[in-house]
């Protein structure tokens, strides 16, 4: 095992492929994909490493302990990033078992597998090798209108997506605790940019406006959301990979607090500058249209990521601004990407009744 094997769960996905492209761009590591592909995945998101020497994919549920052990024996992993999970809080409210399942039965499967693994391995590959768990600030609960998360903060999850994330933290503290397994917990804001399934608050304010749809905003939008670009989030997880400590949390945030009805004027003020305009010259603001809050809607989100800066170095490179352009430009770039994903994603993105 002289060279790094990283094997990345969800690696399909929206964040995992991001990391999966850094890691296969940017490092000599032998980079593993391992993805159920299920509704938000897409090979398409790591097509441009798919011919790499370095870039393997397997396709399998980490709820499937055969299929997760055949792995470990096949590629040997020196690192595991754990990105496997049901993300959206809307469908969590809809059917929280599935939430249950991939998020906390998947998790105790996938560390279960791993510390077998480990306990076997020589001392010198038990040394270097970490288990990465990437999770989310919807753990802590809502913030009210002051205030930062920081890696002390109380678990308060407030949807069974954030529920089920804060079990599957509590399970990875549990194995390092216990077993002794050296996992790291890393607890990120909202991620936006390329390749987010279109049923994601930004995407879909930006395909809903592209189209000229109304952009649907829970409430009356004032609720607060510290916003991360995505490939910002991936240098951090890298970062941490090859530095952090085992048995720490890192809290990973883009400093950029922001109201939902600001996120959707701004893309609306975008759209207007650089796509077609919509008939009769209509301004895109027009298309805003509130609807019912959801069931716990937190007000607000903000991360303190102080000690990841502090201990690690890491610092975002964009602005909100810089990123939401780069976003925005994008999915104007690449309809043939999202297109085939909207009936997926229709009754979110308003193309259903």
């Amino acid at each position: 095992m002289s060279r790094h094997v990283i094997l990345v769960t969800g690696g399909a996905g929206f964040i995992g492929s991001a990391l999966v492209r850094l890691l296969v761009r940017e490092s000599d590591a032998v980079v593993v994909n391992l993805d159920a592909l299920t509704y938000a995945a897409n090979l398409a998101n790591v097509a441009e490493v798919d011919g790499s020497p370095r870039y393997r994919f397997e396709r399998a549920d980490i709820c499937c302990a055969d299929e997760v052990q055949r792995i470990f024996d096949v590629h040997h992993p020196t690192s595991v990033v754990h990105m496997a999970a049901e993300t959206h809080v809307d469908r969590s409210i809809d059917d929280p078992l599935v939430f249950v399942r991939t998020n906390i039965l998947g998790t105790a499967t996938l560390l279960q597998v791993a510390c077998r693994y480990w306990r076997a391995l020589s001392p010198a590959d038990t040394a270097r090798f970490r288990f990465h768990h990437v999770s989310t600030d919807e753990v802590y609960g809502s913030l009210g209108p002051t205030g930062l998360f920081d890696e002390g903060s109380s678990y308060q999850p407030n949807s069974p997506y954030a529920a089920s994330k804060a079990g599957a933290d509590h399970l990875v503290r549990a194995w390092h605790k216990t077993y002794g397994l050296p996992t790291i917990i890393s607890n990120c804001s909202n991620n936006f940019g390329p390749y987010q399934f279109p049923e994601k608050f930004i995407p879909l304010l930006i395909i809903n406006a592209l189209e000229g749809r109304p952009m649907p905003i829970y409430g009356r939008g004032a609720n607060i959301r510290d916003w991360l670009f995505v490939e910002d989030h991936a240098r951090a997880l890298s970062m941490i990979l090859r530095t952090g400590l085992p048995g720490e949390c890192y809290n990973v945030g883009g400093g950029n607090e922001v109201r939902n009805i600001d996120v959707a004027t701004l893309i609306c003020d975008l759209l207007d500058q650089v796509a077609a305009p919509l008939q009769g010259s209509r301004p895109r603001r027009d298309l805003i249209t509130f609807v019912a809050d959801r069931p716990g809607h937190d007000l607000r989100y903000a991360i303190d990521a102080r000690k990841i800066g502090r201990e690690l170095g890491w610092r975002p490179q964009e602005t909100f601004e810089s990123a939401l352009r780069q976003t925005v430009e994008w999915y104007l770039s690449n309809e043939a990407w999202w297109s085939p994903l909207r009936s997926v994603a229709a009754k979110r993105l308003g193309l259903e009744k």
